[in-house]
Parts: structure tokens; C-alpha cells; sequence
């Protein structure tokens, strides 16, 4: 069969693939935890993450979920810009066997409440900085539970106190929120560490994620992306 398609491949990507080999993206995430276990994972703010510790808080954050009762397939949203609470909250919502919904931070009240109300998720995960946003359309959802997260909650010590000064105080980047029953990522991490996580058999069909579409020609919607779309993706871009 004539594939004129390839033509067009940049080097090095594959013609075929085996995504055999990444039965779900927590095993890819076992890999590479395991091979680069002190190797940083990431940086945000001068703060660096190994994979070690990556490894040690999704599986806290997972085993959070779970003491919730979240069971698998149930979606988990989240909502921040790129801090370290983030690949945390993904990885661990994955290692639970939930369904990540991402949102974007500069959603709307109007566009929040349609992209929860249409994924059905139960719990969230949002930076401060609009959990406003989301006390003006909860009532309205399924979320249950929630998790507001201060930016520099994960950079420790003085680093994310002045973070968390500056942006709430000379910045004054932090409406005035209320979200009764809400906790931090702290807190969320720490019963997680305490209850433990169950490993959840996952595999090619499980969905991974609803990725949402921008909206530009009518309501937002949610593509269904599996564990085997992501691994496929991974494993033609890394062969």
C-alpha cells in the first residue's frame, strides 16, 4: 500500500508503532519515575520537582481521591496555570483512575459552569486566583469536592510565602472567594499520604482525558481521549 502521508513525517518518527508496549499513561509515568527517580521533573519559580517526588505526590493526591470514594472513571477537574500543584493533581487524578478535566484559568462563570455541568465531575482542583469563579456557578454542578490551591503552596518555605504576598497583596490578584468545605493541596496530600492509594488496572480504552474545545463554533465540547490515544501519541514521538 502506497502511504504518500510519510512523505511529510518529520525525521525520526516512525512509520508504525507498537503502543502495546504503554499499556496506560500510569505506566508510562512508573517508567519514568523509576528510570529518573532523582533526574528533575520539573521547575516553576526556581523551585525544582524530581521525578521521586512527583512520584510521591501523585500517589498522595490519588490516594486522596480515593478516600473521597472516588471510584474509577469518575472525572476530577482542574483548573490552574502552570504551577507544580498541576502535573501533581494530573498524574495522581490518572493514578486514581479518574478522568482529568482540564479548564482553562480565564474561563468565564458561563463557560465554568457548561464545561462542569457537561463533564460531570465531582471534584476540582483550582488555584485561587478564580475560585470566585467558581463560588458564582457550584450550586449549579455536581462538584462535591474542592481543592483551592494557593500559587506558591508547593514552592515551601519563604519562596511561596512571598509568592502568596505578592499576588494576593501587592498584586491583588485574589478576589474575594467563599467555597465552604474547600481545603488546600497541603491538606489534600496529607490524607492522601495517610489513606494510602490502591492501584487501579487501567488500560488502552480507559478515557483519560476531556479536552475541551475552544467554543469558537457553538458550546465547548469534550473530546474522549483514552489511555490508548496518549500512549500511541507518546510512543510515535519517542520510538
Amino acid at each position: 500500500m502506497d502511504k504518500p502521508w510519510l512523505q511529510s513525517y518529520p525525521p525520526g518518527i516512525p512509520a508504525e508503532i507498537d503502543p502495546g508496549k504503554l499499556p496506560s499513561l500510569v505506566a508510562l509515568v512508573d517508567r519514568a519515575c523509576t528510570e529518573y527517580a532523582d533526574q528533575i521533573a520539573y521547575l516553576s519559580m526556581g523551585k525544582t520537582m524530581t521525578y521521586r517526588a512527583l512520584d510521591a505526590a501523585s500517589r498522595e493526591f490519588a490516594g486522596w481521591l480515593q478516600s473521597l470514594g472516588l471510584a474509577k472513571g469518575e472525572r476530577v477537574a482542574l483548573m490552574m496555570p502552570n504551577l507544580l500543584q498541576y502535573p501533581v493533581a494530573l498524574f495522581g487524578t490518572l493514578r486514581a483512575g479518574c478522568v482529568v478535566v482540564n479548564c482553562n484559568p480565564l474561563y468565564t462563570p458561563r463557560e465554568l459552569e457548561h464545561q462542569l455541568k457537561d463533564s460531570g465531575a465531582t471534584a476540582i482542583v483550582i488555584v485561587e486566583n478564580f475560585a470566585h469563579v467558581l463560588e458564582q456557578v457550584i450550586d449549579r454542578t455536581a462538584i462535591k469536592h474542592v481543592v483551592v490551591t494557593p500559587m506558591g503552596e508547593l514552592l515551601g518555605g519563604i519562596k511561596g510565602a512571598l509568592v502568596n504576598f505578592v499576588v494576593r497583596h501587592v498584586k491583588k490578584l485574589v478576589p474575594p472567594w467563599r467555597l465552604p468545605g474547600a481545603i488546600n493541596f497541603r491538606q489534600a496530600l496529607s490524607t492522601g499520604r495517610r489513606n494510602g492509594h490502591t492501584p487501579v488496572s487501567l488500560g488502552h480504552d480507559d478515557l483519560a482525558f476531556l479536552q475541551y474545545t475552544g467554543g469558537t463554533t457553538g458550546v465547548s465540547k469534550g473530546a474522549m481521549l483514552t489511555h490508548g490515544n496518549i500512549c500511541a501519541n507518546v510512543s510515535q514521538a519517542h520510538a
